[in-house]
């Protein structure tokens, strides 16, 4: 598929011998809470190629990241050990520093020499760079130019290399203020992301299978209308908590315990444009025929405190506090019924062996597919069946094949091999946003840069 052409400087044009570069990669990762050390080095080894090429011409590279946030606490940790994984990937000494952007940190950068990279500490340390500064300031890239870390490292540098699509819907300054001030131009990465997801969206081959699921709901309704109203998508496949609010919009009673989950979680919002998207597109979508639950379990007297944090159902992956009334059993037992047979006293998990062959079929006809989230509760078993299945038929697919999300690539990782599949996006929410239709601050912040310095 011909890639569209990008009002973004590739950095491979730009002449970096001797020159000091701010690079911005995104090496978020996931981290295991107890032991504070990274289980999923995907995103780091992303970032190897552009830095190895940056390093390879002789540039002082200054890497500006992020890890975690403040809404995202446990992951919030310095970024020693991505320095360490960086400097084994690339065979090169990837140093570290403690510092964002204050003088230690300005002072490691000036000391640089051609060839050498240096990690600054983790932006989100920086309150101009967490998630509440950004959604309630709302500053505009040039007023963000005064943002301390834009004041104390734009200075330092001779060009802005940004790598980081994953971040493209960030609107901080590390992601949209240096193009106000340098010479800016894009990694491998980013153009990579998003010369893959422009093509899936603009020229798919067909049929395009869209496979959505996970527990992040408002992501899967954000682009199911673009993509089935500019065509992007023939099928839709519903999976997980998304499947059954769009069971819920045609009219199914899935019983108390779903309807306070979604209500508990300010999903129940989405059943109106359920119903409106099937009026106008039922056609096109392919629901789940049954789905799994825990027959032991005895949800119609748990709290929705008793159970915690899962891909599909985050109340169903602990067992009931001994305050409950409940009379589960500690071992669950996978049971499936049809849809129009489920018990109502029940959470569900994941998808039946009867969805797991119907979504087969259109797995393995289809042109395209582009999946993000998982099927159900991955994690734990019994209820990883939906997802592994599924996600082996994905990566032995004949069509072009697309993923992305968080979710999305560590079921992938643990079910498959991350080779096996078209293209493995990063980015989760630019993701999102790009195919909804929406548009991107980073693409929008390099595109304004490439138009002064280079149109």
């Amino acid at each position: 598929m011909e890639g569209p052409r990008l009002k973004i400087k590739p950095f491979t044009e730009l002449e970096l011998t001797g020159k000091t570069v701010i690079f911005r990669p995104d090496i978020n990762s996931p981290i295991d809470p107890k032991t504070k050390r990274i289980v999923n080095t995907n995103r780091i080894e992303k970032t190897v190629p552009t830095l190895n090429s940056l390093l390879e011409q002789g540039a002082k590279v200054a890497l500006i990241a992020h890890q975690g946030d403040t809404l995202d606490y446990q992951n919030l940790i310095p970024l020693a050990e991505h320095a360490e994984i960086l400097s084994r990937l690339t065979g090169r000494r990837v140093s570290y520093i403690d510092d964002v952007c204050g003088p230690a940190a300005q002072a490691a950068v000036k000391a640089l020499l051609p060839g050498e990279a240096i990690i600054l500490g983790n932006l989100r340390y920086l309150t101009e760079e967490i998630s509440t500064f950004e959604t309630v300031v709302k500053l505009t890239p040039q007023e963000m130019t005064s943002a301390w870390l834009v004041r104390s490292l734009a200075p330092l540098g001779d060009y802005y290399v940004n790598d980081a699509f994953a971040a493209a819907h960030r609107n901080s300054p590390s992601m949209v203020a240096f193009q106000e001030l340098l010479p800016s131009a894009g990694g491998f990465q980013l153009m990579d992301e998003y010369t893959a997801l422009k093509s899936v969206k603009d020229s798919p081959r067909r049929p395009c299978v869209y496979i959505l699921g996970g527990a992040k709901i408002s992501d899967a309704f954000d682009m199911m209308r673009k993509v089935l109203t500019d065509g992007s998508a023939d099928y839709i496949l519903t999976a997980g908590i998304t499947g059954i609010v769009m069971h819920i919009g045609r009219g199914v009673d899935f019983g108390p315990i779903v309807q306070k989950f979604l209500i508990d979680h300010g999903l129940d919002v989405f059943i109106p444009e359920a119903k409106a998207l099937l009026r106008e597109f039922g056609e096109r979508y392919v629901l789940p025929v049954d789905l799994a639950y825990d027959e032991n379990a005895g949800l119609s007297q748990a709290n929705a405190s008793d159970i915690a944090n899962a891909s599909a159902f985050p109340e169903q992956k602990r067992a009931p506090t001994s305050t409950s009334t409940s009379t589960s059993t500690s071992i669950p037992k996978r049971s499936e019924a049809l849809i129009e047979a489920l018990p109502k006293d029940r959470l569900f998990p994941d998808i039946g062996h009867k969805t797991i062959e119907l979504f087969k079929k259109y797995i393995n006809s289809a042109g395209s597919i582009f999946v993000n989230g998982p099927a159900g509760m991955y994690e734990t078993e019994p209820w990883a069946d939906g997802t592994r299945e599924l996600w082996r038929a994905i990566a032995d697919a004949p069509g072009y094949t697309v993923i992305g999300g968080g979710d999305t690539i560590s079921a992938a990782t643990k079910f498959t091999e991350l080779s096996k599949y078209g293209y493995v996006c990063t980015g989760g929410g630019a993701m999102v946003r790009f195919l909804a239709g929406k548009q991107l601050p980073l693409i929008e912040a390099m595109e304004r840069a490439f138009e002064r310095d280079f149109g």
